[in-house]
């Protein structure tokens, strides 16, 4: 049996069992692009925690987890 073959197969076991494939595309984090983009974003996050209240903000109309 060729792969092919073999592919095909579990392919139609799996429609069967009302499965369906689906493709996904995600970022490639090995590139030098991502990385550059990763540090930029890190760098706007830890500026914003040094600059604003916003949360204290959240935690001061925030109802604790117990209460709910």
């Amino acid at each position: 049996m060729t792969v092919r073959e073999r592919v095909s197969e579990y392919r139609r076991r799996m429609r069967e069992r009302g499965y369906r494939p689906v493709q996904v595309w995600v970022p490639d984090v090995r590139t030098d692009q991502f990385a550059a983009e990763a540090r930029r974003q890190a760098a706007l996050v830890a500026q914003a925690d040094r600059a604003g209240d916003e949360q204290k903000f959240v935690e001061a109309v925030s109802a604790p987890w117990d209460d709910a």
